[in-house]
């Protein structure tokens, strides 16, 4: 029986715009942001620096990784084969359950920025009709889709642009005072412990660029162009949220009424450029959040796939998940099913969901820059196309980075232990049920997908 395959209709472009539309730079400035700077005051720029530097480190990891490995399954594929099965599978726990739910943290926005169009209407009704469209739309063919996020993203960029304009040309305090006084939200200085948690905040919304590994079985010359999609990506996330979030800093009227503003871009928008243009900017935004959710259910429903390729679960389990479309040549099994679940989560309570998610990319990442150290050790990442500078400084600089994190997280009681506690959990369900269940069974066998032929030109070629 043949290896369920993907059809490989992406170019690099592509696989770009829909990375760029996951990651949704104004997703991230107006939900994931005001986080950050309700935790660190104006020491959120410090924060998102930090954070950008951190996403340096791990792009040069992600992508020699991906270039070895483009495979459907993403962090966790790249982890079975460099770390081992065990790993490999604790990772594919935590992705499954930090994607799903994102798809839900992202979606709830929706009815945030929709509620002038839809009032009256639940923002979890809104949030879960969007998950359910969404995975409707990701069924098709996945050069449609490219196109739909693309455009989709050209929208939220421009409304980026527009709250930069409104920070940066007319300044309410010197760039300077960032540097030389970050204030904490309480009106007090901001402490490096504060910056800290909240670089742990920051890193989740430039979180995403490496997403574009799920996309290696469906873009042609796999091996460098995901290496591209991921340097690119992280260079002009890091430009859409930083800038914008700079803007809104040094541009806020009043420092006070934005750290005790329910909306924090709402009032920065509608104290410099009037209400009619905080609705307009609200209106891109939920364009932009419906595009995330989009492109997470894409990325969701790749990994999912491949898990059930990888014989991960009970054989009806895996059939269904590694079932491909005929006509689109996509998941859509695994893609209706991401959507489905996510759907349902839309109605648990967001802080639970913020909590399960906030860590657990910092054990996903630490896993990878084991990954690429011991990868080229052993050699595993040998036939990479694309080659980190100066091995080993990223993985161990990051590495560095996400431990002073988790301390940082380990000290505050109210989101970053939990958090820490949560994803403990679910490394240790996963583990015991690959030793109690997968081992059981002979072990986890591995689809054999390398640099694997698309479903459209292994037609060819059986013809």
């Amino acid at each position: 029986m043949s290896t369920p395959a993907l059809r490989r209709g992406l170019r690099t472009l592509g696989t770009l715009l829909i990375t760029l539309s996951a990651i949704s730079p104004a997703s991230s400035v107006f939900i994931i942001a005001p986080g950050v700077i309700s935790g660190a005051g104006t020491g959120a720029f410090y924060s998102f620096v930090a954070a950008a530097v951190v996403g340096v480190f791990m792009a040069f990891v992600y992508a020699e990784l991906a270039s070895a490995f483009p495979l459907a399954g993403g962090e966790y594929a790249i982890v079975t084969r460099t770390l081992g099965r065990l790993p490999g599978f604790a990772v594919l726990g935590l992705m499954i359950i930090t994607q799903v739910l994102i798809v839900a943290v992202i979606a709830l926005g929706v009815g945030t920025y929709l509620g002038v169009l839809l009032p009256g209407v639940p923002g979890a009704v809104i949030a879960a009709v969007t998950c359910v469209v969404a995975a409707v739309v990701g069924v098709f063919d996945i050069k449609l889709n490219a196109w739909v996020t693309g455009i989709f993203l050209a929208i939220e960029i421009l409304a980026l642009i527009v709250v930069s304009a409104l920070g940066l040309l007319n300044p309410a305090r010197p760039f300077t005072e960032l540097l030389a006084h970050p204030v904490a939200s309480d009106g007090g200085p901001a402490t490096v412990g504060a910056i800290a948690i909240a670089t742990s905040v920051a890193i989740f919304a430039y979180n995403g660029y490496g997403s574009a590994v799920y996309f290696g079985e469906e873009t042609q010359d796999a091996s460098r162009g995901i290496a591209r999609a991921i340097l690119f990506a992280l260079g002009i996330t890091v430009l859409a949220e930083l800038i914008p979030v700079t803007a809104v800093l040094v541009g806020a009227p009043d420092l006070n009424a934005l750290f005790s503003s329910e909306n924090m871009l709402s009032y920065f928008i509608g104290s410099r450029g009037g209400g009619t243009l905080d609705t307009v900017i609200g209106l891109a935004v939920a364009l932009a959040i419906i595009n995330a959710v989009l492109a997470i259910v894409l990325i969701s429903s790749r990994m999912l796939f491949s898990s059930g390729r990888d014989s991960a679960w009970p054989s009806p389990v895996n059939r269904a998940l590694s079932a491909v479309h005929p006509k689109f040549g996509t998941p859509w099994v695994a893609t209706v099913g991401t959507g489905l679940v996510a759907a349902l989560l839309c109605f648990v309570d967001p802080k639970l969901l913020l909590v399960v998610t906030s860590t657990s990319i910092v054990a996903v990442y630490a896993a990878l820059c084991l990954g690429a150290i011991i990868g080229r050790r052993t050699g595993a990442t040998a036939h990479a196309a694309y080659r980190m500078p100066w091995f080993p400084v990223a993985p161990v600089l990051a590495l560095a980075v996400l431990v002073f994190v988790v301390y940082q997280n380990l000290l505050d009681p109210a989101v970053g232990r939990p958090s820490l506690i949560v994803t403990a959990c679910v490394v240790l369900l996963s583990i015991a049920y690959y030793l109690v269940v997968l081992r059981r069974k002979g072990g986890w066998k591995l689809a054999d997908v390398t640099e694997e032929k698309g479903a459209d030109e292994k037609a060819d070629e059986r013809a």
